[in-house]
């Protein structure tokens, strides 16, 4: 992202390292965030659930259906809003948020943010063979 403020973000990345490459056996997720330095950012737990047929999931500006089971998650997050920067489930799935930029119109209303996106999927996702339980 260019900028001509020198306390503007203008940079959003992740990398994983996985053994042999990283020195302890061990894998390593990082993200470093463009948001703003002044923005809170809170990591909080939320624990696995099972929910009803027909359960709504209230989103940073809309509601969309949920899903029947959800893994337990550590998320790291804006505090203004219902999704996620970063985070890691109980399986050991990590994901993190990239800025995407698109030349694509915005449409009128609200809509789903790109952060939370990522906080259902991560909260259904399993290590094992890829698999999820969408």
């Amino acid at each position: 992202m260019a900028s001509s403020s020198p306390d503007a973000p203008c940079s959003c990345d992740c990398f994983v390292s996985v053994p042999p490459a990283s020195a302890i056996p061990a894998v390593i997720f990082a993200k470093n965030s463009d948001r703003p330095r002044d923005e809170v950012q809170e990591v909080v737990f939320v624990p696995a659930g099972t929910h009803a047929p027909g359960s709504r999931l209230q989103c940073t500006y809309i509601e969309v259906e949920q899903v029947s089971k959800t893994h337990a998650v550590i998320l790291s997050r804006p505090s203004w809003l219902w999704g996620a920067e970063m985070g890691a489930n109980e399986h050991g799935v990590c994901i993190g948020n990239e800025a995407v930029w698109t030349k694509e119109p915005l449409r009128e209303g609200e809509a789903l943010l790109g952060m939370d996106l990522l906080r259902p999927f991560h909260g259904t996702l399993r290590a094992a063979h890829g698999t999820t339980d969408c």
